[in-house]
């Protein structure tokens, strides 16, 4: 069976716990080596690793870059990232 070039999750990881969200993009990672992986995703958890994030608003691209650089950068994305990973950290104690 051939492998595919590209793989798109849509939301496919918001239903999941946080450590099986992370478990399972850790073994993801590792079969989609050598593709292209889109995820569309409402948690930032599921993409702060991406090599880009595209930064939606009401339909609106606002911005683009990796997580880091929208954390310095984009208000709108700060702003979610801090709500869920404050979130995300509260849930894991």
């Amino acid at each position: 069976v051939k492998k595919p070039d590209i793989y798109i999750f849509d939301d496919s990881f918001s239903a999941l716990d946080y450590k099986t969200d992370a478990i399972l993009r850790s073994r993801l990672k590792e079969v989609t080596e050598n593709a292209t992986v889109l995820i569309v995703a409402q948690r930032v958890g599921t993409i702060m690793d991406a090599d880009q994030i595209i930064v939606l608003n009401e339909g609106e691209i606002v911005g683009r870059g990796t997580h880091n650089e929208l954390m310095e950068n984009n208000e709108i994305y700060r702003e979610i990232a801090n709500s869920q990973l404050n979130r995300q950290s509260l849930t894991e104690e």
